[in-house]
Protein backbone atom coordinates (compact mmCIF):
# COMPACT_ATOMS: atom_id res chain seq x y z
CA UNK A 1 0.00 0.00 0.00
CA UNK A 2 1.23 3.46 -1.14
CA UNK A 3 1.20 6.48 1.24
CA UNK A 4 -0.05 9.46 -0.12
CA UNK A 5 2.55 12.45 -1.05
CA UNK A 6 2.45 15.16 1.60
CA UNK A 7 3.78 18.28 0.12
CA UNK A 8 6.67 20.47 2.03
CA UNK A 9 3.90 23.18 2.33
CA UNK A 10 1.67 21.03 4.52
CA UNK A 11 4.67 19.49 6.44
CA UNK A 12 6.07 22.60 7.42
CA UNK A 13 4.32 23.51 10.10
CA UNK A 14 4.90 19.79 11.46
CA UNK A 15 8.67 19.53 10.67
CA UNK A 16 9.42 22.92 12.46
CA UNK A 17 6.94 22.58 15.62
CA UNK A 18 9.37 18.76 15.91
CA UNK A 19 12.82 20.88 15.16
CA UNK A 20 11.61 23.32 18.06
CA UNK A 21 10.54 20.35 20.39
CA UNK A 22 13.63 18.50 19.96
CA UNK A 23 15.48 21.68 21.26
CA UNK A 24 13.31 22.77 24.63
CA UNK A 25 13.86 18.53 25.19
CA UNK A 26 17.54 19.60 25.19
CA UNK A 27 17.46 22.78 26.66
CA UNK A 28 19.56 24.13 23.41
CA UNK A 29 18.91 25.82 20.10
CA UNK A 30 22.18 25.99 19.36
CA UNK A 31 22.85 25.69 15.57
CA UNK A 32 24.26 21.77 15.79
CA UNK A 33 20.94 21.35 18.11
CA UNK A 34 19.07 22.38 15.56
CA UNK A 35 20.27 21.16 12.42
CA UNK A 36 20.36 17.14 13.83
CA UNK A 37 17.08 17.88 15.45
CA UNK A 38 15.27 18.69 11.64
CA UNK A 39 17.22 15.49 10.52
CA UNK A 40 15.50 14.14 12.96
CA UNK A 41 11.84 15.03 12.40
CA UNK A 42 12.32 14.60 8.56
CA UNK A 43 13.47 11.09 9.38
CA UNK A 44 10.19 10.72 11.73
CA UNK A 45 7.94 12.03 9.16
CA UNK A 46 9.16 10.08 6.52
CA UNK A 47 9.43 6.31 8.49
CA UNK A 48 6.21 6.58 10.52
CA UNK A 49 2.84 7.21 9.07
CA UNK A 50 1.83 10.51 10.73
CA UNK A 51 -2.21 11.19 9.31
CA UNK A 52 -1.32 15.09 8.03
CA UNK A 53 -2.88 17.94 9.43
CA UNK A 54 -4.52 19.80 7.20
CA UNK A 55 -4.28 23.35 8.15
CA UNK A 56 -6.98 26.00 7.05
CA UNK A 57 -4.08 28.58 5.82
CA UNK A 58 -5.57 31.21 8.10
CA UNK A 59 -5.06 32.96 11.81
CA UNK A 60 -7.29 35.77 12.53
CA UNK A 61 -5.82 37.90 15.68
CA UNK A 62 -8.80 39.07 16.66
CA UNK A 63 -10.57 35.57 17.43
CA UNK A 64 -7.37 35.09 18.68
CA UNK A 65 -7.33 37.75 21.16
CA UNK A 66 -11.11 36.63 21.95
CA UNK A 67 -10.29 33.06 22.32
CA UNK A 68 -7.63 33.68 24.65
CA UNK A 69 -9.83 36.57 26.98
CA UNK A 70 -12.74 33.41 26.87
CA UNK A 71 -10.22 31.15 27.59
CA UNK A 72 -8.38 33.04 30.68
CA UNK A 73 -12.46 33.80 32.14
CA UNK A 74 -13.37 30.24 32.03
CA UNK A 75 -10.06 29.33 33.48
CA UNK A 76 -11.04 31.71 36.36
CA UNK A 77 -14.46 30.33 36.97
CA UNK A 78 -13.95 26.86 37.08
CA UNK A 79 -10.61 27.63 39.13
CA UNK A 80 -12.85 29.35 41.81
CA UNK A 81 -15.92 26.07 41.45
CA UNK A 82 -13.36 23.68 42.25
CA UNK A 83 -11.62 25.18 45.07
CA UNK A 84 -15.54 26.03 46.11
CA UNK A 85 -16.41 22.28 45.97
CA UNK A 86 -12.83 21.04 47.38
CA UNK A 87 -13.22 23.29 50.71
CA UNK A 88 -17.39 23.39 51.10
CA UNK A 89 -18.19 19.61 49.33
CA UNK A 90 -15.31 17.54 50.21
CA UNK A 91 -16.18 14.01 49.19
CA UNK A 92 -19.51 14.46 48.57
CA UNK A 93 -19.00 15.89 44.76
CA UNK A 94 -20.77 13.99 42.18
CA UNK A 95 -19.34 13.47 38.64
CA UNK A 96 -20.53 12.78 35.31
CA UNK A 97 -19.06 11.00 31.80
CA UNK A 98 -20.58 13.21 28.96
CA UNK A 99 -20.13 13.05 25.49
CA UNK A 100 -19.75 16.31 23.46
CA UNK A 101 -20.39 15.64 19.31
CA UNK A 102 -18.75 18.44 17.64
CA UNK A 103 -19.16 19.91 14.25
CA UNK A 104 -15.78 20.00 12.75
CA UNK A 105 -14.23 16.93 11.27
CA UNK A 106 -10.94 18.84 11.15
CA UNK A 107 -7.90 16.72 13.28
CA UNK A 108 -6.38 19.91 14.21
CA UNK A 109 -9.80 21.85 15.32
CA UNK A 110 -10.66 18.79 17.11
CA UNK A 111 -7.67 18.20 19.10
CA UNK A 112 -7.24 22.03 19.94
CA UNK A 113 -10.77 21.74 21.33
CA UNK A 114 -9.84 18.32 23.38
CA UNK A 115 -6.27 20.15 24.55
CA UNK A 116 -7.82 23.84 25.46
CA UNK A 117 -10.82 22.01 27.29
CA UNK A 118 -8.27 19.34 29.26
CA UNK A 119 -6.41 22.75 30.43
CA UNK A 120 -10.25 23.86 32.47
CA UNK A 121 -10.28 22.87 35.66
CA UNK A 122 -13.51 20.52 36.88
CA UNK A 123 -13.05 18.28 33.10
CA UNK A 124 -11.02 15.82 31.99
CA UNK A 125 -11.14 14.18 27.97
CA UNK A 126 -11.14 10.92 28.68
CA UNK A 127 -11.94 9.82 24.82
CA UNK A 128 -11.53 11.41 21.52
CA UNK A 129 -13.53 9.67 18.98
CA UNK A 130 -11.81 10.84 15.66
CA UNK A 131 -13.99 9.18 13.52
CA UNK A 132 -17.20 10.40 15.31
CA UNK A 133 -15.75 13.89 16.02
CA UNK A 134 -16.75 13.50 19.90
CA UNK A 135 -15.31 14.47 23.23
CA UNK A 136 -15.81 12.40 26.31
CA UNK A 137 -15.37 14.56 29.52
CA UNK A 138 -15.19 13.61 32.90
CA UNK A 139 -17.03 16.58 35.01
CA UNK A 140 -16.89 17.17 38.26
CA UNK A 141 -20.33 18.58 40.14
CA UNK A 142 -22.43 17.31 37.11
CA UNK A 143 -24.94 15.58 38.01
CA UNK A 144 -28.59 16.68 36.00
CA UNK A 145 -29.00 16.33 31.75
CA UNK A 146 -29.64 20.21 32.62
CA UNK A 147 -25.87 20.60 33.81
CA UNK A 148 -24.66 18.49 31.06
CA UNK A 149 -26.15 20.72 28.14
CA UNK A 150 -24.23 23.37 29.53
CA UNK A 151 -21.10 21.78 29.58
CA UNK A 152 -21.65 20.77 26.13
CA UNK A 153 -22.49 24.07 25.10
CA UNK A 154 -19.69 25.55 26.69
CA UNK A 155 -17.37 23.24 24.59
CA UNK A 156 -19.16 23.59 21.51
CA UNK A 157 -18.60 27.37 22.38
CA UNK A 158 -14.72 26.59 22.30
CA UNK A 159 -14.66 24.94 19.24
CA UNK A 160 -16.54 28.14 17.67
CA UNK A 161 -14.17 30.19 18.73
CA UNK A 162 -11.31 28.04 17.84
CA UNK A 163 -12.89 27.31 14.22
CA UNK A 164 -13.10 30.89 13.74
CA UNK A 165 -9.61 31.74 14.79
CA UNK A 166 -8.11 28.94 12.60
CA UNK A 167 -10.39 27.23 11.03
CA UNK A 168 -10.55 26.63 6.71
CA UNK A 169 -13.25 29.28 5.09
CA UNK A 170 -15.25 26.32 4.45
CA UNK A 171 -15.39 25.56 8.09
CA UNK A 172 -16.36 29.00 9.19
CA UNK A 173 -18.57 29.16 6.49
CA UNK A 174 -20.73 26.26 7.97
CA UNK A 175 -20.47 27.53 11.37
CA UNK A 176 -21.84 30.49 10.58
CA UNK A 177 -24.78 28.79 8.81
CA UNK A 178 -25.47 26.31 11.28
CA UNK A 179 -25.67 29.53 13.72
CA UNK A 180 -28.20 31.53 11.29
CA UNK A 181 -30.06 28.20 11.40
CA UNK A 182 -29.71 27.67 14.86
CA UNK A 183 -30.86 31.31 16.02
CA UNK A 184 -33.67 31.24 12.94
CA UNK A 185 -35.29 28.01 14.81
CA UNK A 186 -34.07 25.22 12.11
CA UNK A 187 -31.76 23.40 13.80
Amino acid sequence: MSRQRISLRTEAPLLVWLVLVWGALWQDFSLGTLVFGAVLALTVVHTFYLPPVQLGGRLNLVQFAIAVVEFLRELTIASFHVFALAVFRGRSIRSSVIAVPLRTHSDLILTATASVTGLVPGSVVVEVDRAGSTLYLHCLDVTTPEGADRVRATVRATEARLIRMMGSREEVARLAASERGRIGGTA
